[in-house]
């Protein structure tokens, strides 16, 4: 007899449209399948051959937490280029090396959480090195481009599938899952939706991440954006996949629900497909859908609408097609031409925020390095561990020579005295060490983080010299002689066990407390003092069990940072001090800054430096901008944390082999004085970053020096078919090869309401040969010159004159002429017939936007149950001033409280008063008052107490 061959199943048909093939998978599911599908790690269905797949890859500037991979510059690194041909290359190796790793480790997966187009709205927010910019419009151009490049160009099967992070409006870590973001109409689609819009419009997302916080009082993960905006700017399944363990703080930091199967059911309906929750164990996730399809909350139906948008995405990365998948023996990994590339971001992102013309230093410059970024090559939370590693010194040893280079860390060394007079003490390295030392020598922080198997730290007559490096704020981290930081591991005992300071709970940090004649030292990740036991040095054990009361140390400086910078710059004819930070301390995920400035023992390292008989060059390495005094100084850089190549990359600038043509991505403020409070998401109303800040910022955004100089001329500007063309010819007059980046900006000179000082529509970065000149053409949708109508609740082109500005940087403009457009002139609000969304003015003071249901809309509220303003210009009250008015109010209110309508600034003509609290938040009454007006007015609304306002109506 001839065995017989199952028909193949349609999902298996490559020949099938991929809806039908998921039509048919869905079909041969059970229940219980999709309902498992909906956490991130969804297991096999083996009696179909169906993998396991988990969603969730960490790739935001090259493969993370998978081991060593090549790391590129950080995002905002990569923001910095203003380069998307670049930014395109980087994700395509970067999804190269995914494919890679994956074939080894299926841990790996090909749904990949990058990029972050969260805008840097606010630069004390912790994670700032995660995203691209301030700006809109090259935050979006910057995306669209990694996205691309995480991709493929294939017209199938993508090579990885991205995620964007992190829906909305996110940019705060202080209280980062219970705070709202008030974020009015205008704010929403000008700002916050747009640098998600044109990526997903671009056509590269496979899904975007809901963020922690709050907006407008609703969590995201039960947005109702994803649905009314997300959704309709693709005909694409697009998956949404939660934050981890943010499903569960619906209920238990924000509580928000009531029970977690209300709250699983909710997002699921609002639009989450894939929940991150409770690590690998997918049981928690599983009995609350199942509890909340017994409780009539969901339907199978809206389980398969999840499970559709995954599968979509599994059969887009070719899972079910290996033998067709274009990507499936992709091999690429850690290639010459990877870190080629990885050099050349790095030196692409390189800023120059001022020189007198000091750089580049000529090649028989003596040179004092000091700093303590100056032989650091850093990491951060989302980075692979570096194969290779450059930093600063070893780039400059190995452009200038050793012999022109003089070095000094500039910390403090001390001596830690016990009371009993002896000092602590770091054992040697065991010989086993050797073992865990990358392939240049560097200790492996994968390896040696958290050992328990290395001898503690002791106490005895001799001691051992620490470098003691104070990062701000009394944070400070404490290093053996070995390079090896101080840490602890579970069992409290003190090691030199780190390569670098790190992990989700830094180990590796303390804090000098002064105690009578002393100092206590306090370990920050776990909270508790040091002691010297029996056992070894250690921290206080848990709820006050100690093995030995907290030591008071006697600290003894050796050597301070400041003698050392003194000693070594005795003979230079250059001082180059390289400052910034260290991605896990002071400023990371759940940790914002606290202030622009420099920690002050790196300000004392700058006068130490600057009090020499030489230049002074401030290179600062860091994931956000600073505050501090240039005049000064000979020459300022800045470049993110530039990944494995950053050290090369700095001292090819420094030389001049590379002319520098990085550009500020986001505004350098003078002092915190210039800041809004971080809550503050109104970026019109409280005037933030470039587009509305009336100040003098210390740079502004766009700004970036050259080693070459350019003339800018010829500019014209049409207006055809919808489209402004703009033109100019930019030529290189200086005398190297340099690159410049022509901007685009665009102000409206007459607007009816709060417009951007200007607005970047679009950018170039060319290379240019020493008098080469090249003809640089934009070609913009007038859509671009809009803005968002309260009153008619969409966008609107204003018609009259705007001024296109043309130059290097959103300060530094070249050429201007103005066109006069066409658009739809400003009509007043029909108030008498549509009435006022409270959410919809047009100016605010001292208010708050809030949910108006859990499901959705809006309504304004006191902020702290206060008072506030509300401003509506131009209402339209119709004629019949004879007629008395009624006013209709919505709202509800915990306490007393009061609605007050003026008109033009004029005396309170109506109020309205609930005096008694309302069954809840959500349960608005209408509380009618008489009213008399006509003609066109501004409308001034005071809210007085504890109340919500959603709806104000008119009737005569």
């Amino acid at each position: 007899m001839t065995a017989h061959t199952p028909p193949t199943p349609p999902f298996r048909d490559p020949q099938l449209p991929f809806a039908k093939r998921i039509d048919d998978l869905l079909s041969r599911l059970t229940l219980d399948d999709k309902v498992s599908f909906l956490h991130q790690f969804a297991p096999a269905v083996e009696r179909l051959g169906v993998d396991a797949f988990r969603t969730g890859q960490e790739a935001l500037h090259g493969v993370a937490w998978m081991g060593p991979a090549t790391v590129f510059p950080q995002a905002v690194g990569l923001g910095a280029t203003w380069n998307t041909d670049l930014v395109r290359r980087v994700g395509e190796a970067v999804s190269k090396e995914v494919r890679a790793m994956r074939a080894l480790d299926e841990r790996v997966g090909l749904n990949v959480w990058a990029p972050t187009v969260n805008l840097l709205r606010h630069p004390l927010w912790g994670r700032n090195e995660e995203g691209y910019s301030e700006d809109p419009k090259l935050t979006s151009a910057i995306a669209t481009a990694y996205t691309h490049g995480l991709r493929g160009d294939h017209p199938t099967y993508w090579r990885t599938a991205p995620v964007l992070k992190h829906w909305l409006a996110h940019n705060n870590e202080t209280g980062r899952d219970v705070t709202s973001s008030s974020v009015r109409p205008r704010v929403l689609h000008e700002y916050d939706l747009r640098a998600f819009r044109d990526t997903v419009e671009a056509g590269a997302v496979a899904g975007v991440m809901p963020a922690y916080n709050l907006v407008n009082g609703r969590p995201n993960h039960v947005s109702p954006y994803l649905r009314e905006h997300l959704r309709t700017w693709t005909d694409e399944d697009l998956l949404v996949c939660s934050d981890a363990g943010a499903p569960s703080n619906l209920v238990d930091s924000e509580h928000y629900f009531d029970t977690h199967e209300e709250a699983t059911a909710a997002s699921l309906l609002a639009g989450v497909d894939s929940f991150t929750d409770h690590g690998t164990d997918g049981s928690k996730i599983v009995a609350r859908v199942r509890g909340a399809l017994e409780q009539g909350l969901l339907t199978e139906a809206d389980v398969d609408a999840a499970v559709r948008r995954q599968l979509s995405v599994r059969f887009r990365l070719g899972e079910f097609d290996p033998r067709d998948d274009p990507h499936a023996g992709t091999g690429e990994f850690d290639t010459p031409a990877h870190r080629a590339l990885a050099a050349e971001a790095a030196e692409q992102s390189v800023v120059l925020l001022r020189n007198d013309g000091v750089l580049p230093l000529a090649a028989d410059t003596r040179i004092a390095v000091v700093g303590l970024l100056a032989d650091e090559c850093k990491v951060d939370w989302y980075s692979g561990t570096p194969i290779h590693r450059s930093t600063p010194l070893e780039g400059l040893y190995e452009r200038f020579g050793a012999e022109r280079v003089e070095f000094a860390e500039g910390v403090d060394r001390v001596l830690l005295r016990t009371s009993a007079g002896t000092f602590l003490k770091v054992p040697a390295a065991p010989e086993a060490c050797d073992e865990v030392r990358g392939a240049e020598g560097a200790l492996d922080p994968a390896l040696l983080a958290g050992r328990t198997d290395l001898p503690p730290l002791t106490a005895d007559a001799d001691g051992t010299e620490l470098a003691l490096v104070d990062w701000g704020e009394g944070v400070l981290t404490l290093r053996a002689p070995d390079g090896r930081y101080l840490s602890v591991a579970e069992d409290g005992l003190l090691r030199a066990s780190a390569d670098q300071p790190g992990g989700w709970v830094v180990q590796e940090t303390f804090r000098l407390e002064p105690h009578g004649n002393g100092h206590l030292l306090l370990h920050l990740g776990t909270g508790r003092h040091v002691c010297v036991a029996a056992d070894g040095v250690r921290v206080a054990g848990p709820d006050g069990e100690t093995r030995a009361d907290p030591e008071v140390f006697e600290l003894i400086v050796v050597e301070s940072g400041e003698s050392a910078v003194t000693r070594v710059t005795a003979g230079a004819d250059v001082v180059v001090v390289v400052a910034g930070n260290d991605p896990h301390i002071n400023g990371r995920e759940t940790e914002d800054r606290t202030t622009l400035r420099l920690p002050a023992h790196q300000e004392r390292l700058l006068a130490a430096a600057r009090a020499a008989d030489a230049r002074t060059v401030l290179v600062l390495v860091s994931a956000y901008p600073y505050a501090f005094e240039p005049g000064p100084l000979a020459a300022a850089l800045w470049t993110a944390h530039g990944g494995q190549a950053a050290g090369a990359a700095l001292a090819r600038v420094l030389a001049g082999d590379v002319s520098p043509a990085g550009r500020l991505p986001q505004t350098w403020y003078a002092d915190d004085a210039d800041l809004p409070d971080l809550l503050d998401y109104d970026v019109i109303g409280a005037r933030q970053t470039y587009l509305y800040f009336e100040g003098a910022p210390l740079f502004p955004f766009g700004h970036g020096l050259s080693y070459a100089s350019f003339s800018y001329a010829d500019l014209t500007v049409r207006v055809t078919d919808g489209r402004a063309h703009v033109a100019c010819t930019v030529t290189n007059t200086g005398d190297m090869t340099a690159d410049e980046v022509v901007q685009l900006y665009a102000r409206a000179v007459d607007p009816s309401v709060v417009r951007p000082r200007r607005e970047l529509l679009d950018c170039r970065r060319i290379t240019l040969t020493p008098g080469e000149g090249a003809d640089v053409a934009f070609d913009v949708p007038l859509s671009a010159f809009a803005f968002w109508d309260v009153a008619r609740g969409g966008p609107r082109l204003e018609p009259g004159p705007y001024e296109l500005l043309v130059g290097a940087s959103s300060e530094d403009v070249r050429l201007r002429a103005t066109a006069v457009l066409d658009g739809e002139p400003t009509a007043p609000r029909a108030v008498r017939a549509d009435g006022l969304a409270a959410a919809d003015f047009d100016e605010q003071g001292g208010t708050e936007i809030v949910d108006r249901t859990k499901e959705s809309g809006d309504a304004v509220t006191p902020a702290g149950g206060g008072t506030g303003e509300l401003l509506y210009r131009a209402c339209d009250f119709g004629a019949g001033a004879d007629t008395p008015g009624v006013t209709a109010v919505t709202v509800t209110a915990s306490g007393q409280g009061t609605v007050e309508l003026s008109l033009d600034g004029g005396p309170v003509l109506a109020s309205v008063t609930l005096q008694a609290p309302t069954p809840g938040p959500y349960a608005y009454v209408t509380v009618d008052a008489p009213f008399v007006a006509d003609g066109v007015h501004d409308l001034r609304l005071g809210l007085r107490g504890p109340l919500r306002l959603a709806h104000v109506g008119f009737s005569g």
